[in-house]
């Protein structure tokens, strides 16, 4: 924890740490908050703070890092004033996704013990057929049987057409050219 020291050390670095600040920003309000974060900053981790060494320079430090955090920041932010960029955005509603996570879920349940199990292994854990008929201590052959059977009958079992179906909607496949 910081002391009464500490404490008097930094306030007495404010006015160069605005100076410094405002260098670097060319604004005053912009300035001041970069002083104050790097206040935060610097109390909260002043037992990294070697005593004996130079104060002023760990602090410029801090407010250099945090100036150049923020602007890698600000190139990722696009300014929508008027609230026309956002308004073209659109996603699903959530309440959408939850029903067909449920759909699904209920299908899975349905399917065989074996199947599922393949079909976890192998669509969702990432294993290769090899390692799952391993880990199930089956032929490898017979695991492709299961997890094809089993995505047949999730296909069905859904309601969908095929296999074209599953994955994207067509709305998102249309738009990028699939």
């Amino acid at each position: 924890m910081p002391d009464a020291e500490m404490r008097d050390m930094l306030l007495g670095a404010i006015p160069a740490l605005r100076a410094f600040a405002f260098s670097l920003t060319y604004d005053l309000d912009r300035s001041d908050d970069l002083v104050q974060d790097t206040l935060v900053r610097a109390w909260t981790r002043a037992d990294t703070f070697r005593r004996g060494t130079n104060l002023t320079a760990w602090l410029f430090t801090i407010l250099r890092n945090l100036f150049y955090s923020e602007q890698r920041k600000r190139k990722r932010e696009v300014e929508d004033a008027d609230g026309s960029i956002a308004g073209r955005l659109a996603s699903l509603p959530e309440q959408e996704v939850r029903v067909e996570m449920e759909a699904f879920r209920n299908a899975l349940d349905r399917l065989p013990f074996a199947q599922r199990e393949a079909l976890i292994l192998v669509g969702a854990q990432n294993f290769t057929y090899e390692e799952a008929a391993e880990i199930c201590g089956v032929p490898a052959g017979t695991m492709k049987s299961r997890v094809s059977r089993a995505r047949l009958r999730l296909i069905e079992l859904l309601g969908m057409n095929g296999a074209g179906d599953i994955g994207t909607d067509a709305l998102t496949r249309a738009a990028l050219g699939e």
